[in-house]
C-alpha cells in the first residue's frame, strides 16, 4: 500500500479546481464579480501604499505598519483571483503540481505574516495611546523594521511547514480539488494517506500563530481602553478611540471570515468555498476602504494629493 501511495503520487503532475458548482450561464457572473471585486483590490491598495509613500505626514510607524498590511493584502490576493477568473473560461481548470505548492505556499505566507502584522500594529495604538511621551523613542525605525520582518519570517516558516506536510502525502483518490483555489482542507481529502498526524500539525500550528496574535491584540486593547476613559474631555477620548477603530475593523473583518472558515464543517464545501471568499477577497478589498473613510489622516492625505493634481492640470490647460 506505501509503495502504490508513493507510486500514484509520483505520477500526479496536475490538479483540477472545481472552482463553484453553478450553471455554466452563472460563470460570466461570477467572473465579473470577481473582476469588479479584484480591481478594487488593486486600485485600494496601490492607492493606499502611494498616498503612504508619497506624504511625509504618514511618515510614521502605525503608517509604517498599514503599508506592509497594503501590499500583503495586493499579493496574496493576486494568488487567487486571477487563477480563479481564468478558470471561469477554461474548460480544463487544471492547475500543475508546481502551480499548485506555490499557491498555497504564498497564499499561506501571506495570509500568516498578515495576522502578525496586525498583532504589531495592536502593539503600536498601545504604546502610543498608553505611553505617548516615549512612543517615538520606542517604536523605533529599527523596532519597526524588525517586526515586520519577523511577521514575514514568522509566515514563511508556517508556509513552509504547513506545505511540505500537504504534498508529502499521496494524491490518489482524485485529481478534482472540491475548491476554487488549493487549499490544505480540500487537499487532504484527496490524499490516501493517514493524516492523523497532517492534522494534528495543522491544529498546533494554527494555535501557536493564532493565539499569540490575538492575545497582543486582546491584551493591547484591554490597555487601550482603560487608559482612553481616563481621559477627561469627551473630544479627546473620541480622538483616541478614532486611532483604533479602523484596526479594529480590519481584525474583525479578517478573523470573522477565517474562524467562519475553519468552523465550518468539512462536509460542507460549498459553505467553505463562501466562506473562504470573505478572506481570500473581500477583506483585502475592505481594509483599504476601512482605513480611508475611518482615518482622518489617510483623507487629509488623499485630499491633499488630489489637490495637488488639480493644480496641476490647472496649470498645464
Amino acid at each position: 500500500m506505501g509503495d502504490m501511495g508513493t507510486t500514484n503520487h509520483s505520477e500526479v503532475t496536475d490538479f483540477i479546481l472545481v472552482g463553484f458548482r453553478v450553471l455554466p450561464e452563472l460563470h460570466i457572473l461570477l467572473f465579473l464579480i470577481f473582476l469588479l471585486v479584484y480591481a478594487m483590490i488593486l486600485l485600494g491598495n496601490i492607492g493606499m501604499m502611494v498616498i503612504i509613500m508619497t506624504d511625509p505626514r504618514l511618515n510614521t510607524p502605525m503608517y509604517f505598519f498599514l503599508g506592509n498590511l497594503s501590499f500583503v493584502d495586493l499579493f496574496y490576493s493576486s494568488v487567487i483571483a486571477p487563477k480563479a477568473m481564468i478558470n471561469f473560461w477554461s474548460e480544463s481548470k487544471s492547475i500543475s503540481f508546481a502551480g499548485c505548492v506555490a499557491q498555497l505556499f504564498l497564499f499561506a505566507l501571506f495570509i500568516v505574516t498578515e495576522g502578525f502584522l496586525l498583532a504589531v500594529m495592536a502593539y503600536d495604538r498601545f504604546i502610543a495611546i498608553c505611553n505617548p511621551l516615549l512612543y517615538t523613542v520606542q517604536m523605533s525605525t529599527r523596532l519597526c523594521v524588525q517586526l515586520v520582518a519577523g511577521s514575514y519570517f514568522c509566515g514563511c516558516i508556517s508556509s513552509v511547514i504547513e506545505t511540505s506536510m500537504t504534498f508529502t502525502l499521496s494524491f490518489c483518490a482524485s485529481r478534482a480539488i472540491d475548491h476554487f483555489y488549493c487549499d490544505d482542507r480540500p487537499l487532504q481529502r484527496l490524499s490516501c494517506s493517514d493524516i492523523f498526524i497532517h492534522k494534528l500539525v495543522s491544529f498546533c500550528l494554527s494555535g501557536i500563530i493564532i493565539f499569540p496574535t490575538i492575545i497582543v491584540i486582546i491584551v493591547s486593547y484591554l490597555y487601550i481602553v482603560s487608559t482612553v476613559l481616563k481621559i477627561p474631555s469627551t473630544e479627546g477620548r473620541q480622538k483616541a478611540f478614532s486611532t483604533c477603530s479602523s484596526h479594529l475593523g480590519v481584525v474583525s473583518v479578517l478573523y470573522g471570515a477565517g474562524s467562519f472558515m475553519y468552523l465550518t464543517p468539512d462536509r460542507f464545501p460549498e459553505l467553505s468555498k463562501v466562506a473562504s471568499l470573505c478572506y481570500t477577497l473581500l477583506t483585502p478589498m475592505l481594509n483599504p476602504l476601512i482605513y480611508c473613510l475611518r482615518n482622518k489622516d489617510v483623507k487629509d492625505a488623499l485630499r491633499r494629493i488630489l489637490g495637488k493634481n488639480n493644480y496641476y492640470h490647472v496649470i498645464l490647460f
